[in-house]
């Protein structure tokens, strides 16, 4: 197959710093040209994803995230790039309203966010038109009359993710805390467990936006002290490192996350993961094989105690099994045949 794909045009392909999204396409991007289709991936131009790359945009435009017209116009540009190809799969918001103007030409969209009620006025609208493919059951629970194609969970290539012992670093064993500073993400939580079980923890986490910027200083920057440091939002290199250093991921959400791709990145890591019964968590985490499902925050300070009680090798097997990116391509693919069948 001759397959198009429209990343977001907010972040390079793959993400130098923050970017789920990103690092999902990317993985997409070379699983499927390894896989022997024909990719052409519509990104923007400081992208460096190993498959054929067209662009309008000459760079992630990082400073106006969610804006109309830089989407809009990446959107044009990006239809027009993947016209003649087989199928399309569409990773951006206002593309699936553009393809209308390809009738013929099969689309398919990943919603990588919540179903909110924003968000589930807009794919309601094209979801008869343009399959739709939900990242986690969770997920599509929020919005169950909404129809959806496929349900197709992450995955990563663990060969690119280096196993790690959990050693710590110089200072010693340490928990960690990694994503968005908001306070849904629960970095004030992860402090606070981590400070009642007696062990550091590192936070490293994207802060951009003013938001983020007034949760940090009003919650999350009042607790850090010697045993709780910030690091600021890391590069991915570093962020692979403090992973295969960490005893373990804590990942404390209060709400409905739609997958949580630092949960995989972790484990393919060797390193397992604490989290909330919230959200796509129980449908990432093994528990009491690759981390522990708890219910509060008395009950995660308490996971922390029972590490011991888990091996690294089976959170790194998780991925190389079903978190993979080869399983992740092959259900794409057979959607896409579906579509085109």
């Amino acid at each position: 197959m001759r397959i198009g794909m429209i990343a977001p045009p907010w972040t390079p392909i793959p993400p130098l710093l923050y970017g789920g999204i990103e690092l999902v396409v990317d993985q997409l991007a070379r699983g499927l040209q390894d896989a022997g289709h024909e990719v052409i991936l519509f990104a923007t131009g400081d992208s460096t994803c190993p498959v054929p790359l067209q662009w309008v945009l000459p760079a992630a435009e990082g400073t106006r995230i969610g804006m109309a017209v830089p989407e809009i116009r990446h959107v044009i540009h990006a239809y027009e790039a993947v016209r003649d190809c087989d199928v399309v799969h569409d990773h951006t918001l206002m593309g699936p309203f553009h393809a209308e103007r390809y009738p013929g030409l099969p689309v398919a969209t990943t919603i990588h966010g919540p179903f909110n009620e924003e968000l589930t006025d807009i794919y309601r609208v094209n979801a008869q038109r343009v399959p739709i493919v939900a990242i986690s059951h969770a997920q599509h629970r929020a919005a169950p009359d909404i129809p959806i194609a496929r349900v197709i969970h992450h995955g990563v290539d663990a060969s690119l993710f280096p196993m790690g012992e959990g050693a710590g670093d110089g200072d010693g064993p340490y928990v960690l805390f990694l994503g968005r500073m908001a306070a849904e993400k629960g970095a004030h939580r992860a402090i606070e467990v981590a400070r009642k079980a007696g062990i550091r923890i590192l936070l490293a986490a994207k802060m951009r936006e003013s938001w983020e910027m007034h949760y940090f200083s009003e919650q999350v920057e009042p607790q850090l002290g010697a045993d709780a440091r910030y690091l600021g939002e890391v590069s991915h290199e570093r962020k692979l490192e403090l992973l295969a250093g960490a005893s373990a991921l804590l990942f404390p959400i209060r709400w409905n996350e739609p997958f949580g791709m630092v949960m995989i990145e972790a484990m393919a890591c060797g390193t397992p993961v604490l989290a909330f019964k919230e959200g796509a968590a129980p449908e990432v985490v093994d528990d009491g094989r690759t981390g522990f499902l708890c219910d509060d925050e008395a009950s995660m300070v308490g996971a922390i105690g029972r590490l011991a009680e888990l091996k690294r090798s089976d959170c790194r097997l998780a991925v190389e099994g079903y978190f993979s990116t080869d399983r992740m391509v092959a259900e794409h693919i057979e959607l896409f045949k579906a579509m085109l069948g």
